[in-house]
């Protein structure tokens, strides 16, 4: 559905923030930057402005371009109109207009294919720990949830949770699965809806530094995904489980009820290895809908071969590709403040890239991913 808007542009490189920002004529020569999941995206690194995206066929832009583009104003898009290359005439200094705050619809001004039966439980592991487990279930769900779809992420993690920190929410958790599983507490209660995008809402399995409950398994897990299913409210588009690191109890526990997988992965030996262990367990546990998410790549390391490209690592595991999401110093930023790096304003080259990510995962598409070498400039280059 998306490659149907998404072009190479032919002789002017323009971006549109919709597919219907443009005439058809228009759109013939619009390229729309790494949000169409079928979309090739290509990342290389240059000494000037580092990190770029690029759609397959079509120039680089720098960052600040991307951004503006994407979530720019009518000014931004003028400019972008006026000028074939995208950049703004030197000396003049344009004027943007204050964020807004965040919508519920994305740039590209669609909703995505809902594939499957709901609710689908997804599972988001890696096996290492520190890899960005819970930075990708509080970012990709909150870009569900802005789809309009409806998402409970769980917190798997028993007396080490950090969900409801990224989120900002952790002052609103009073109640727990395991006081609803105790009488203590019912299931609404224990369900946190976020304010900014309501259709998203918070569940954790245990308060902080409480010790594990030898009650909870993954049986107690499936009847609570069954509770779910049956609310009044109405079933969940999309149930996240933040599964803990490692592959022991809590491991287990949290791929019970799951029958799909996402497994993180940063372009290191280590995470690779526990990686392909958690791969192997997944298939042996009945879960074969398994995509690959890698996280934390730096462009510039893979050119100088200090860190494995993303084709090395898609061929090592054998897994389809979701979502590549670059280095970006901002999440740290973004997750001591409790906002999700998605609704930060202006946008982030990794808040891009999780987003790309969310709408692959509703529609049930991949991504191919190609490094290119830096360009060579002079006249005595070879």
């Amino acid at each position: 559905m998306a490659s149907s808007f998404l072009r190479p542009a032919v002789s002017q490189h323009r971006f549109c923030s919709s597919p219907d920002a443009a005439s058809p004529s228009a759109r013939q020569g619009t390229a729309c930057l790494a949000m169409a999941p079928n979309a090739s995206i290509s990342l290389h690194c240059t000494h000037q402005s580092g990190l770029r995206f690029q759609t397959s066929g079509t120039k680089s832009h720098s960052r600040r371009n991307v951004a503006s583009s994407f979530f720019g104003d009518s000014l931004a898009r003028s400019q972008l109109a006026s000028t074939p290359s995208g950049l703004q005439p030197q000396g003049k200094v344009a004027r943007r207009k204050p964020w807004s705050a965040p919508q519920a619809v994305f740039q590209w001004g669609k909703r995505p294919e809902y594939k499957g039966t709901p609710p689908r439980v997804i599972v988001v592991t890696s096996g290492k720990g520190g890899v960005g487990k819970t930075t990708i279930v509080a970012n990709i769900g909150m870009c569900l949830a802005r789809l309009e779809f409806k998402v409970v992420a769980i917190d798997c993690d028993v007396g080490l949770r950090n969900l409801d920190l990224l989120l900002g929410m952790e002052a609103r958790v009073f109640h727990t699965v395991q006081d609803v599983l105790a009488g203590e507490a019912r299931l609404d209660q224990a369900l946190v809806r976020d304010k900014r995008v309501p259709n998203f809402e918070l569940l954790c399995i245990s308060k902080p530094r409480s010790k594990i409950d030898l009650n909870f398994s993954g049986k107690s897990l499936i009847l609570l995904v069954e509770a779910l299913r049956e609310r009044e409210e109405g079933c969940p588009d999309f149930i996240l489980l933040d599964c803990p690191a490692g592959i022991e109890a809590g491991f287990i526990t949290a791929i019970t009820p799951a029958n799909e997988a996402i497994i993180v992965t940063t372009p290191d030996v280590t995470c690779l290895r526990d990686a392909d262990r958690v791969a192997g367990l997944l298939e042996c546990d009945g879960i074969t809908n398994v995509s690959l998410l890698v996280n934390r790549v730096q462009a510039d390391l893979i050119k100088q071969g200090q860190m494995m490209s993303v084709g090395d690592v898609r061929e090592m595991l054998g897994l389809p590709l979701l979502g590549v999401i670059p280095e970006d110093t901002a999440t740290i930023g973004a997750s001591n403040q409790g906002m999700p790096l998605v609704l930060k304003k202006p946008p982030t080259m990794a808040g891009l890239a999780m987003e790309a990510a969310a709408w692959r995962l509703a529609q049930g598409e991949q991504m191919d991913v190609v490094v290119l070498p830096e360009e060579k400039k002079g006249f005595l280059a070879f």
